[in-house]
């Protein structure tokens, strides 16, 4: 009798994640509650096992479910074909909409990413040729799940990449243009998505207008998440310079980001504060912080990416020094265990 296929997913689910996974356990939870209710019950089944190698950290995560039917017609999946199923940012259906077609999305198996293969003539989002079934299953901010009907190929290809046309590079640190802020703007709908997505600290920035924008403002902002944020708030001296070296003059999706050479550096509204683009595995990395929700919001004169952690100062030579004396001290610090 052949065995049921959550016992086979046993084998390998533990190895799906590594151990100091990004994903929150009580998200997870719940989004297996919700896929086995939906009747995406391999998938659930996929994620209890996987639950207990699971730490608490906040991060992103995009998983894409195949049907019971597609588990049951595929027979055992390997850990490599699962882990495509599962993408280390957090993507909502909006932003999955606005990347065009030849965009890839990493992924957690090594060396694969997904290819966006939609249609301009096809209002459903489609990644490596297979379609994604409408609004997602499950989404908390940190973790979304959508459906699909099969697995995605492992071995698919696409003729060449095809890059953003409409990269909007004014605001590299090569571009002479000058910043220009004036009148106001209202970022209502922007902060409204921010907040329900847990950035409701750089919400509050945003809606505090730090910066007198432009009346037809082009603007991106990279907002550390509320955890991430805990050791600004309450600290009102500070809340102006985070912001500012957050928010870059120009408008850049994901696939704009994506496309910038590895060690491109951005200008940012705070003087002097540069963020430097680096990429590994297809993960994007903004001094050092990776972006864990891309295109968050995406809107006529605004994009907003979600990141883990604040865009910190560079050290003053007198922390430096100070850091370089105490490990000093450490090192040759006597064992005082010997008296």
């Amino acid at each position: 009798m052949a065995k049921p296929i959550s016992l086979l997913l046993s084998l390998i689910a533990l190895s799906l994640f590594p151990l100091s996974s990004p994903l929150p356990s009580n998200a997870v939870l719940n989004a297996a509650e919700i896929l086995s209710n939906s009747g995406f019950v391999s998938m659930a089944l996929t994620l209890e096992l996987v639950y207990p190698t699971l730490t608490s950290e906040p991060r992103s995560a995009t998983i894409f479910s195949p049907s019971d039917a597609a588990f049951t017609n595929s027979g055992q999946p390997t850990l490599s074909l699962l882990q495509l199923h599962f993408c280390p940012l957090a993507f909502s259906l909006e932003s999955l909409r606005s990347l065009p077609s030849g965009t890839k999305i990493p992924t957690m198996a090594s060396g694969k990413s997904l290819i966006v293969t939609t249609s301009d003539s096809n209002e459903h989002v489609s990644l490596n040729n297979v379609t994604i079934n409408g609004s997602p299953i499950f989404d908390d901010g940190s973790l979304v799940v959508f459906g699909i009907d099969k697995f995605f190929d492992l071995n698919f290809e696409v003729p060449s990449p095809i890059q953003s046309p409409n990269s909007d590079r004014t605001c590299v640190v090569s571009n002479t243009t000058s910043i220009s802020v004036s009148g106001a703007y209202s970022f209502d709908e922007a902060s409204g998505m921010m907040r329900s997505r847990e950035y409701s600290v750089m919400a509050s920035f945003l809606d505090l207008q730090l910066l007198g924008f432009v009346e037809k403002p082009k603007l991106t902002v990279f907002a550390p998440v509320d955890d991430a944020m805990l050791v600004v708030v309450g600290n009102f001296s500070e809340y102006s310079s985070v912001f500012l070296r957050h928010v870059v003059p120009c408008k850049l999706s994901w696939t704009d980001l994506a496309n910038f050479e590895n060690g491109t550096v951005l200008r940012t509204f705070s003087d002097g504060f540069t963020i430097k683009i680096t990429k590994s595995s297809d993960q994007l990395m903004l001094n050092e912080a990776p972006v864990t929700f891309p295109d968050m919001y995406y809107g006529d004169g605004l994009i907003v990416h979600g990141l883990n952690q604040v865009l910190e100062l560079p050290a003053t030579p007198e922390e430096e020094e100070s850091s370089s004396e105490f490990g000093s001290a450490e090192r040759i610090a006597p064992d005082r265990s010997e008296f």
